[in-house]
């Protein structure tokens, strides 16, 4: 039987008693916590591959919570973020807010907003990882396919009929049908409809 993956929390707060803090609320309530002075400090340490969210505070000493988040998206570093601030103003939550973050919670505030926050954004991580899983998963089909397979899979998703298909490659309506028969067992679509949707997941498109 696997064996659940313990999430983790990582902190980001250049206020040593804030950071202890909260790895202290994080850890009463059974999750891992891992915590840093500096996003360059998080971002050199290596870290566990599993669920995750950070919690970010918006001043830091060197680049600022705003401006990290922005980098972890242009790195391709996907995790919810809820950011914390002694500072906060509207257009800064706004800001956050449309880049993504899970919460924008001003200092001081409640313990069981936070939690409740780490949950939303642990479920949101979640989500993304399975769904990347989904995706993973139909590419390796995808690939089995073979090249006309693979054409065909495009021009049925893109909503062509059997005998315009034939046309387009070339071949019977009799074997457009039979490809069509291959994609769809390989691919395990049980319908149009989600072949439909897995063309999207991946998405193809006819040229």
């Amino acid at each position: 039987m696997k064996t659940a993956v313990v999430p983790t929390v990582f902190v980001i707060d250049d206020d040593h008693g804030m950071r202890q803090a909260i790895q202290d609320l994080v850890e009463s309530v059974g999750l891992r916590a891992e915590s840093f002075a500096t996003g360059q400090e998080f971002l050199s340490t290596r870290r566990a591959s599993g669920p995750s969210c950070l919690v970010l505070d918006v001043r830091l000493p060197q680049i600022s919570g705003l401006d990290f988040q922005s980098q972890l998206a242009e790195t391709g570093v996907q995790i919810p973020i809820i950011f914390i601030t002694a500072h906060g103003d509207i257009p800064m939550s706004v800001r956050a807010m449309k880049s993504g973050a899970v919460e924008f919670l001003t200092k001081p505030f409640r313990d069981q907003d936070l939690l409740d926050a780490i949950q939303r954004a642990l479920q949101r991580d979640n989500a993304t990882r399975e769904e990347q899983a989904n995706v993973h998963e139909l590419q390796e089909r995808y690939r089995a396919l073979t090249a006309r397979e693979r054409e065909v899979m495009t021009l049925v998703a893109s909503g062509m009929l059997n005998r315009q298909i034939a046309s387009e490659i070339g071949a019977s309506e009799a074997t457009v049908k039979i490809y069509r028969g291959q994609v769809m067992r390989k691919m395990q679509a049980g319908s149009l409809a989600e072949l439909v949707r897995m063309a999207d997941k991946l998405r193809l498109s006819a040229s």
